[in-house]
């Protein structure tokens, strides 16, 4: 990962990669509105990003959120990535469209209306939303951005695009790459309500790499499975939230070199989300060895980095080590995990806290571990770029099985509290 002293670094980084592949333009544009939910006068900014593929691609790929009850945008694009071609996506932040009583008719008019400015066929175009969830969307100041947003196609690069769908983001997340002549580019947004499986973000990738629909499918669930899925903030599944990769097939690519691309950009975008999450002052790195199936190493150490007490405890510089293994034996024990004290070893940084069924500490070792947590931890205060890539390495070895994985957690702040305490006022 890339250091940076300054948001201007940052932002200079990401606009050197923010041109679109090939085949893909986009705009942004924002309004204002007072929602009819809300007892007061008080308004409140949208931004609307539109990116078109012209023509439509008929190579595209998509994963949705699990939660049982998704937003409008998600039920209509089960739907419609099930056709023979994509021509674009219009994406709206602050609300997210989730069971409000006109959510499907009012994304049903916004790519209704959308097509007859663009000329395409409405089924070919996504709604996407992102925000708060219970609200209806103002529909007639959207309709009124779109003739704006179709005339402006081509003004706006990925940077635009990334920065126009951030709701509590600190920074704007984007990568990109290269294969010869073939581009690779990813935007995201989340920050808080981030478990996904997948959801509680929105990611897009584009690219102008030559790649059958049914590869670039496979080879997005196995980037998400190995990335967005091995993240969690707070342990909460959001409605609306989706994967989407389109490529204009333009330039022929190593399928292979392409799946290696795409795994590194969605490392890297997950990586940037967790170390953006709301009120993140720590990134925490769990490893799960000596498991029978990686499946049961994820949801070990997923137990451990959700756990409410080792995220307070990381917050706070305090080596509570006992919480680790308290939180490893619950979730062993309520999902039906065989595991052995004795065979369990635990180290924090380079030092070993826990093994043989016994713990390891001691004085000296305690303050090198205080000291190790607070070299790790970020200033919540400088929120427009990420200021290093160090983590708080948690390694757990549970047997002598072969199956192992890493997943990426953050701890619990005051600030995390007050932004989502305060998230809607």
């Amino acid at each position: 990962m890339e250091f940076f002293d300054s948001e201007a670094a940052w932002l200079d980084f990401l606009r050197a990669r923010a041109p679109f592949p090939d085949g893909f333009r986009a705009a942004t544009a924002g309004l204002s509105f007072t929602p009819a939910e809300r007892p007061s006068d008080q308004t409140y900014s949208m931004n609307l990003a539109l990116i078109t593929a012209d023509p439509a691609v008929t190579s595209f790929a998509a994963l949705f959120t699990r939660n049982r009850f998704p937003g409008a945008p998600v039920i209509i694009a089960r739907e419609r990535v099930k056709g023979d071609a994509l021509a674009g996506i219009l994406v709206n932040n602050r609300i997210s469209n989730v069971c409000s009583p006109t959510g499907i008719g009012d994304a049903e008019r916004l790519t209704r209306e959308l097509a007859r400015y663009t000329g395409g066929r409405s089924e070919r175009y996504l709604s996407v939303s992102t925000g708060i969830i219970g609200w209806s969307l103002p529909l007639e100041p959207m309709v009124e951005q779109l003739p704006a947003l179709v005339n402006g196609l081509g003004s706006a690069d990925a940077l635009d695009t990334a920065r126009a769908i951030m709701t509590t983001d600190g920074f704007p997340k984007l990568r990109a790459a290269s294969i010869g002549r073939a581009r690779v580019v990813g935007v995201a947004k989340g920050a808080g309500m981030i478990e996904p499986n997948l959801a509680t973000m929105l990611v897009f990738f584009f690219t102008d790499a030559r790649i059958e629909r049914r590869r670039l499918q496979r080879s997005l669930t196995s980037a998400v499975e190995s990335s967005f899925n091995r993240i969690s903030i707070d342990g909460d599944q959001s409605t609306s939230d989706m994967v989407l990769a389109m490529s204009s097939c333009l330039y022929d690519v190593d399928p292979a070199q392409f799946d290696s691309c795409l795994q590194q950009l969605a490392a890297e975008l997950a990586q940037d989300i967790v170390r953006n999450g709301e009120g993140t002052c720590h990134v925490i790195r769990a490893t799960l060895r000596g498991l029978r199936d990686e499946r049961t190493a994820a949801v070990l150490a997923k137990g451990v980095i959700n756990s409410p007490l080792v995220k307070t405890a990381v917050y706070g510089n305090d080596p509570n080590v006992g919480r680790i293994v308290a939180a490893l034996g619950d979730i062993a024990g309520n999902q039906g995990i065989e595991l052995d004290a004795h065979d369990v070893t635990i180290t924090i940084g380079a030092e070993k806290v826990f093994g043989d069924g016994v713990f390891w500490l001691d004085k000296h070792k305690e303050n090198r571990l205080c000291s190790y947590l607070r070299q790790a931890a970020l200033d919540p205060s400088l929120r427009g770029y990420p200021q290093h890539d160090r983590t708080v390495d948690i390694d757990i070895s549970c047997g002598s099985g072969s199956a192992a994985t890493t997943v990426f957690g953050s701890d619990l702040s005051h600030e995390y509290v007050s932004e989502n305490a305060d998230y809607r006022t």
